[in-house]
């Protein structure tokens, strides 16, 4: 792997487009003049990008966002091969190569597709090609949408082991308060953990044109600070805002992971970024300690409740009794018999025939298991 820095842009909807809802050529043209000079810095800049739809609904003359499927998926077709070449054209004034890569939760979901498009990756970054990057909208239903596109940059960051993922929002970054409802809310400057107080702060989407809001970002943050890379959220319209964060100014918020990240394999980076949860498992106190501070696995004894329905084999979140996101791992049973076995010790366990299974194999293991405290 290259040992060059690798720096990961995403650019949200509402910092690409104008109050109209178009694409904002003007600011793609600024941000070609910052990609070439964090290039000439030695760093290799993949841009995730939004704003498909928008463009396509620009270039197809339909003023107002459609609520259909269809006409959604028609138009980032149509957008995806506009804001493309839009890309191409604005960062080739400057000699720089383009590509376009477009994912869904199917092709990361998939281990073996998740290692083929990180082997992409570096390849392309190898030739000196800034890969453009988006989710594929045309094909993308519910079920295997990231959702957002500050997930998606969160998982090609980790994808490539970039040194910064730097997010371009509409917003300065992370206040103490919703700055829209209470004009004393203050900027927060650095977050060196993600706690309740911070997920308290954090919002909904505050735009029409982007799905995704602080939450999301936060949600972003929580993975990369465990991966040891950090993070900038900041106002993407800043002058000099990309250098800024790349030089380590103080610009946004700055997400700073512990000086000993927690060891976290790719395998694990895959499970924590790369299928969608299926549902949750709820611990008590005491599995709570042994998976932040012992470095166990997650048995059945530990677990107080169950969110959703799962599989063996699906992907389920691991949260603590305040409900705070803790890890998400790879569970070895499904939901019926996690339920059955609620409440029960080990020996109830063994003593049960239909569940004996459950008292001393681990419902997550460690090796399956990215713990974000």
């Amino acid at each position: 792997m290259s040992t060059e820095r690798r720096l990961v842009i995403k650019i949200g909807s509402s910092t690409l487009t104008t109050s109209e809802s178009q694409v904002d050529y003007k600011f793609l043209d600024n941000l070609a003049d910052q990609v070439a000079a964090v290039i000439a810095q030695g760093w290799k800049p993949i841009i995730v990008t939004s704003a498909a739809i928008a463009c396509g609904l620009e270039y197809l003359g339909i003023k107002e966002r459609p609520k259909d499927m269809p006409s959604l998926q028609a138009a980032a077709s149509v957008g995806q091969t506009a804001l493309s070449a839009s890309y191409a054209k604005a960062l080739g004034d400057h000699d720089i190569l383009t590509s376009l890569v477009l994912l869904t939760r199917r092709d990361t979901a998939d281990r073996h597709a998740y290692l083929h498009a990180r082997d992409t990756f570096d390849r392309l970054l190898e030739l000196n090609v800034v890969p453009v990057v988006n989710e594929n909208d045309t094909v993308s239903v519910e079920q295997i949408r990231f959702g957002d596109n500050d997930t998606l940059a969160a998982l090609v960051s980790c994808l490539v082991s970039a040194d910064l993922l730097v997010i371009l929002s509409d917003i300065e970054g992370l206040y103490d308060d919703d700055p829209r409802k209470n004009p004393e809310a203050r900027l927060i400057s650095e977050v060196n953990r993600i706690d309740a107080k911070v997920e308290a702060v954090a919002g909904d989407s505050g735009t029409s044109v982007g799905s995704g809001g602080m939450a999301s970002k936060i949600n972003a943050a929580r993975v990369l600070m465990a991966a040891g890379i950090p993070m900038v959220v900041c106002q993407g319209r800043r002058p000099r805002v990309i250098l800024d964060a790349v030089e380590g100014k103080s610009v946004g918020t700055r997400f700073v992971p512990a000086e000993i990240p927690h060891e976290i394999t790719p395998r694990k980076l895959w499970i924590a970024l790369g299928d969608a949860s299926r549902g949750a498992l709820v611990v008590d106190e005491g599995a709570r300690a042994a998976l932040v501070r012992g470095g166990s696995s997650l048995l059945c004894v530990g677990v107080s409740a169950t969110e959703g329905f799962f599989d063996d084999g699906d992907i389920v979140d691991i949260k603590d009794s305040k409900g705070s996101l803790l890890g998400r791992g790879r569970i070895q049973a499904s939901h019926d018999e996690v339920e059955l076995a609620l409440g029960l010790n080990r020996k109830e366990l063994e003593r049960n025939r239909l569940l004996s299974h459950l008292a001393d194999r681990p419902l997550v293991h460690r090796d399956d298991l990215a713990v974000f405290e």
